[in-house]
């Protein structure tokens, strides 16, 4: 398990998370939270190659509830 981010913001029904580090998750990863509660999968990467983001489908917690949350890949 590698962690990815944490949620900055939602937008269009996806959450968006910057990517902390230099190795960029796969598309189609699942996502789980710091308790191992499945949270999504990836769906794109997108952004600058020096800072990318990440967006998640969302499959447990509604989006609100995810803004802020430290998220991890599996």
């Amino acid at each position: 398990m590698r962690r990815i981010g944490t949620v900055d913001r939602t937008a269009q029904g996806l959450a968006i998370v910057g990517v902390e580090s230099d190795d960029v998750p796969d598309i189609g990863l699942m996502v789980v939270d710091e308790s191992l509660s499945t949270v999504g999968r990836i769906v794109d990467v997108f952004g600058p190659v020096d800072g990318p983001y990440v967006a998640i489908t969302p499959t447990g917690p509604s989006l609100t509830e995810l803004v802020g949350t430290k998220l991890y890949a599996r």
